[in-house]
């Protein structure tokens, strides 16, 4: 952390806001239970899903984390039961209570050199994977009402985003539909990795963009209608490689990049982002190194494996007497001894697949075009202490000189901000440190989360503390 000056001290010498895209609520469990039954009983005929919240812990996932604790070493192992999170929280006294209560964190943004703060609920996750359709959906939509309400006096500088669960792309609609027009909800979360069941058991990951079970075109409709620009959040926790049962660092370790780079991947290679132009899209926790990975790895594949590059691969362009000369001029004595058994397992080939064209649904007839369609599109959430933001500015060094969307995220509240008033001083050594410029710092620290919030709403930020410089931003051109 930067040792010389505070946080409050660096944000004086800017002559720009910092705009935190992604800080955290810690919800008051024993307080939103109580709200949860309360409203439950107010929209009737829920009995069935309140009880069974009360039973078996569903608004908490209680389940997973007993079950674990349940076990031995051994158990664990043999069932393939990963570590869960623990002491997940800041052991701060000060800012703890900073997450729990919305008029602290108000009263402490200054100190923290933060103008204004989007803020995520820290439950959203395993509410929106709660399994029971009627529960999931009531548990979220309580949590919408219930953020809104206590956040509603300090909305000039602190805004909660509201949550859409999205197993099916109706229920997210109907979610959408409310936040909007009852609440006034200008941003949400999406959970974008759902775990489908499979008839062999297990589960597979739907992504939303691509080789969905649903076809998610109204909610992406839904969202331009609504001007929302949405959010995504998912923890690849539990997948693949991460899925110790003893390490919860193993496990958590890349693990919000991992279903960001899923998710992303998704959404453009399945041409979302050509059939809304419009919209914009961003992965939240995950850091920005994996996306400038996956944007020079697109462009690698596209550039070998776009309609037209792909047919240098045909099987069919071996020259079979050629091939046969080779190898006598070439090989040795046993290939020339085998070749009666090697020449047909060369002429068998491969079958020629449908589609050919991966890149169909993207639509890029250029490496210019494939640009347009990514590099402008999605945004990335990063942590103050994360070097890789340095790399997202390399235009030198990502294909076609692209420079990505990080933007500062905060993650005030979680266990990985050990003192809340040093966020911005932890930023700002990408500067002192030589990595960023003062204007590169900008755009991380403000100008690129003004724009995706803002993408389809240049009215997001009226009304807030920093009303005028987002403005301002606006009305210049957009670097692309």
């Amino acid at each position: 952390m930067n040792a010389s000056r505070t946080s409050r001290a660096i944000r004086a010498e800017l002559d720009h806001p910092v705009l935190d895209a992604d800080g955290h609520v810690l919800e008051v469990e024993p307080l939103f239970q109580e709200w949860f039954f309360e409203f439950a009983r107010e929209q009737g005929g829920r009995e069935a899903a309140v009880e069974l919240a009360r039973r078996d812990g569903l608004l908490y996932d209680q389940r997973v984390q007993g079950r674990f604790h349940e076990m031995d070493t051994e158990e664990r192992r043999r069932k393939g039961v990963n570590r869960p999170p623990f002491w997940s929280l800041p052991a701060n006294t000060r800012d703890r209570a900073t997450g729990y209560l919305p008029r602290l964190m108000y009263e402490r943004l200054d100190e923290f050199g933060i103008d204004f703060a989007m803020l995520f609920p820290s439950r959203a996750l395993p509410m929106v994977s709660i399994p029971e359709a009627e529960l999931r959906q009531l548990a979220i939509r309580a949590l919408n009402v219930y953020l809104t309400r206590i956040y509603a006096e300090f909305s000039d500088r602190l805004r909660p985003v509201a949550v859409l669960p999205a197993h099916t792309p109706e229920e997210a609609v109907a979610e959408l539909d409310y936040v909007t027009t009852e609440l006034g909800t200008k941003s949400v979360l999406i959970n974008g990795v759902v775990h489908r069941p499979l008839e062999s058991g297990g589960t597979r990951l739907d992504t939303l963009g691509m080789d969905s079970e649903y076809d998610y075109e109204p909610l992406w409709r839904a969202l331009v209608e609504r001007r929302v620009s949405p959010t995504f959040h998912a923890s690849g926790q539990g997948w693949g490689s991460r899925r110790s049962p003893s390490s919860y660092v193993y496990n958590h370790i890349g693990s919000f990049a991992a279903s960001g780079e899923a998710v992303c991947k998704s959404l453009f290679l399945g041409g979302v982002t050509r059939r809304h132009p419009q919209l914009c899209f961003a992965l939240l926790e995950g850091g920005v190194g994996y996306a400038c990975n996956l944007w020079a790895d697109i462009v690698s594949h596209w550039e070998k494996r776009n309609g037209d590059a792909i047919g240098a691969l045909d099987p069919a362009r071996i020259d079979p007497g050629e091939m046969k000369a080779l190898f006598e001029e070439y090989g040795g004595s046993d290939t020339r001894s085998a070749w009666d058994r090697i020449e047909p397992w060369l002429a068998k080939g491969e079958p020629s697949p449908e589609p050919l064209d991966e890149f169909e649904a993207v639509g890029a007839t250029s490496v210019e075009t494939l640009r347009e369609l990514f590099v402008p599109r999605f945004y990335f959430g990063c942590e103050a202490d994360d070097p890789m933001v340095a790399w997202a500015f390399a235009e030198q060094l990502n294909p076609a000189g692209a420079r990505l969307r990080p933007m500062f995220s905060s993650d005030v509240g979680h266990w990985d901000v050990t003192r809340m008033d040093e966020v911005v001083a932890e930023a700002w050594e990408l500067v002192d440190d030589g990595h960023l410029n003062a204007d590169q710092f900008r755009a991380f620290a403000f100008e690129n989360a003004v724009r995706f919030y803002a993408c389809l709403d240049p009215g997001f930020f009226e009304g807030t503390r920093i009303e005028a410089e987002a403005a301002a931003v606006l009305a210049r051109p957009d670097p692309g």
